[in-house]
């Protein structure tokens, strides 16, 4: 309790002395704000003045001006401030040395009546004179800093000050105010405002103490009470924790043998698996074999009709021994092939998208030839993967076989797969496309569900799109998605690189 009071407090403190800057900084604009408005509304008085002034008659303009001018001298707004009225005479709008004759000023006795220069510097460099003369070319107005000697010192200070033109007379009629003078203002204000926020403090925190006094107290008080509930509670809870254990343990017992009928029925799965990627290599050989056998047995067929003609010579003999050595060779390579494709390997390796790919063709190129159905291959020599290339390339069987089936069961003519692939932000995009009518099942997510198969009992298990989306997002960390074209379906393999 303590140490949450403590960090409240803290927070609270330094959250109003934030608030505090902030509110000054506030204060201090708007009072600046507030001051120019001042200015303008002190000259929208004094030509007021000058036009009630200017309505009496009997009196000449120049009459009226003098008149004008004595007021003007004697015109003091706030006391103690060293704001006065002082106005120029425009006699080059356009400035220069001439620019204009200075007629009010109590600040400037010396040089009233005099012609000026609006080419005048103040101590800082500044013409101020340009300023206001091109704003009031423009505009009819202006506001302008400057530095300046103030009101019967000799000190010099910033000034801001609003000009204003009386067109009638031709007259600039302008009022200023020293920034110190605004700044003791501000200055009383935020003095002001630190008493208020230092008393705000002290009560807040004060009345933080109290309540973690009070809080203590009462601690202190319920500290028996609830050490006493707590005793029976324990009590109680001693009493039912033996007869949870007991049935902790019954829960345990059963979910260890749960998870072991899982373990056993995910087994039996990738027993399945394999044994159907066993036929389906089986049944690959057999079409891979097919011609060579033919041809094996048309060698063998020939040198016997040779020598039950009595013509086996000795170069024919030769000749045909090396066509069938030929043909067992390809065959060999054949069965090397097939094992290397199904042999496991469990570390990831950097392979080519297309040395996967043909590698699959090998295997399913006789079966798809068999069935007049066209494979179009369209993948970058360059594209690499660093994955499980004996895992990748089961993937690819198992789409490439599904598309196989699809096309025969549904007797397309010119029935085609498309194979096409790409880079993409850290990642290879393979597509698998047929023209096999697409998906008819709703979702289409479901095809990837265990033992659903949309072909019959004994042609289909199931298990191949099954096994493929658990290789690919979760050994490989990929996605593996299908939707349906205009003609067939579209596998997207998804694989980081």
């Amino acid at each position: 309790m303590t140490t949450m009071i403590t960090l409240i407090s803290y927070f609270y403190v330094k959250n109003t002395y934030i608030d505090f800057d902030t509110e000054l900084e506030k204060f201090v604009n708007d009072y600046y704000t507030h001051q120019k408005a001042l200015l303008k509304k002190e000259i929208d008085v004094v030509i007021d003045i000058i036009n009630y002034n200017a309505t009496k008659s009997g009196s000449t303009e120049q009459e009226l001006k003098e008149e004008t001018i004595r007021i003007l001298n004697n015109i003091s707004f706030e006391k103690d401030r060293s704001n006065y009225i002082f106005v120029y005479e425009i006699l080059n709008m356009n400035g220069g040395d001439n620019f204009a004759k200075l007629l009010v000023n109590p600040n400037r006795l010396d040089i009233v009546g005099s012609v000026i220069s609006s080419n005048y510097e103040d101590a800082n460099g500044k013409k101020f004179r340009e300023e206001f003369l091109s704003d009031i070319r423009t505009k009819g107005e202006s506001f302008t800093q400057y530095v300046y000697k103030k009101f019967s010192s000799s000190q010099v200070n910033q000034k801001i000050a609003y000009f204003k033109l009386y067109p009638n007379w031709n007259w600039v009629i302008a009022v200023g105010i020293y920034t110190d003078d605004i700044e003791k203002d501000i200055a009383k204000k935020k003095e002001d405002l630190k008493r208020r926020v230092k008393t705000q403090i002290i009560q807040t925190v004060f009345l933080f103490i109290l309540f973690l006094s009070i809080g203590i107290v009462l601690s202190i008080l319920l500290s028996e009470r609830i050490d006493d509930f707590f005793k029976e509670y324990r009590e109680k809870v001693k009493a039912k924790s033996n007869a949870l254990i007991e049935l902790n343990e019954t829960l345990e017992k059963r979910v260890s043998e749960e998870l072991e009928k899982n373990r056993e029925q995910e087994q039996l799965l990738v027993q399945k698996s394999r044994l159907i990627a066993l036929g389906e290599m089986i049944s690959n050989i057999a079409h891979q074999w097919r011609q060579p056998l033919s041809e094996l047995s048309s060698i063998l067929m020939n040198i016997k009709f040779k020598h039950n003609m009595d013509k086996l010579d000795k170069q024919t003999m030769e000749q045909k021994s090396k066509e069938a050595e030929l043909v067992l060779d390809y065959m060999s390579h054949t069965i090397d092939d097939f094992r290397n494709f199904f042999m496991p390997k469990k570390d990831k390796e950097e392979f080519y998208i297309k040395d996967a790919i043909n590698s699959v063709m090998t295997i399913v190129s006789s079966a798809l030839e068999y069935n007049n159905i066209k494979v179009e291959i369209d993948v970058n020599d360059n594209i690499k993967l660093n994955t499980f290339i004996n895992e990748y390339e089961q993937v690819l069987l198992n789409i490439i076989s599904n598309a196989k089936d699809v096309l025969i069961q549904n007797n397309i003519k010119n029935p085609l797969i498309k194979i096409y692939g790409e880079e993409q932000d850290g990642f290879v995009i393979l597509y698998i496309e047929d023209n096999g009518d697409g998906v008819k099942v709703n979702p289409k997510s479901k095809i990837f569900e265990p033992y659903f198969t949309t072909k019959g009992d004994s042609d289909g298990t199931g298990i191949g799109l099954y096994m493929s989306k658990i290789i690919i997002d979760k050994n490989m960390k990929g996605k593996l998605r299908v939707r349906n074209t205009k003609d067939g379906a579209k596998f997207v393999i998804t694989v980081p690189k």
